[in-house]
């Protein structure tokens, strides 16, 4: 298959920078995939009409020869002739990268998703969840990752999941590795027990409060 032609280190690479290069693949291994595809000649309202779609897009992405990529979503629009041109995902979109065991060691899931080409930007919306390589989890409403800017944010809701506690917080920025990251407007730090324990308790509660200068910034180990 056409994943075999590239010969790119992806071992340390965080889940964001395993994102970009698993769709990119999957452009170049189009014309051999199984997946529906309509293609579309656009005669009007070309930020309305969709140039690509492709439905039931499942493919297993290859490295050096080993499986290492999973990308999964019900429905794939490219709208290549818009003022600006993006892709759309509007039922999903899911993607993970495995280890040499086909164990998954990072992943990125979202209700619907949006790529804006000449941006570089994309918006991932709707019960977001990344798992990182750290073994850390964010959950979130909304979620951006400029690549040109090489940067993940988010102004809302983020919840992120360590392995002996959880931090919350309203706002978040961080590299595109997920490694080293700012939450803002603090709700809280309390351990992963206490959450498991009771799981109505709520941050403001029952945990610690703090503003954003004390956890202004967290770098993962």
């Amino acid at each position: 298959m056409i994943g075999n032609r590239f010969h790119c280190k992806t071992e340390n690479m965080g889940i964001t920078t395993t994102f970009v290069v698993v769709v990119m693949l999957l452009l170049f291994s189009a014309s051999c995939s199984k997946e529906h595809k309509e293609v579309v000649d656009v005669e009007f309202d070309p930020d309305k009409t969709y140039t690509m779609k492709a439905t039931d897009v499942s493919s297993l992405i290859s490295d050096s020869g080993i499986t290492r990529y999973r990308l999964k979503a019900k429905e794939w629009q490219i709208y290549g002739k818009a003022a600006e041109p993006h892709w759309y995902f509007p039922e999903g979109i899911y993607v993970e990268k495995f280890d040499t065991l086909f164990q998954t060691e990072a992943s990125i899931k979202a209700d619907t998703a949006y790529y804006y080409d000449k941006k570089g930007l994309w918006e991932l919306i709707g019960n977001v969840e990344v798992e990182s390589l750290q073994g850390e989890h964010f959950e979130t409403s909304q979620l951006f990752w400029d690549q040109k800017q090489e940067k993940v944010y988010s102004d809302k809701f983020m919840r992120i999941e360590q392995e002996d506690k959880i931090i919350t917080g309203i706002g978040f920025e961080s590299n595109q590795d997920m490694t080293q990251y700012k939450i803002f407007n603090s709700q809280g730090i309390f351990p992963v027990s206490d959450a498991l324990a009771d799981t109505t308790r709520t941050v403001q509660g029952d945990s610690a409060r703090g503003d954003v200068s004390q956890i202004d910034s967290i770098k993962s180990n």
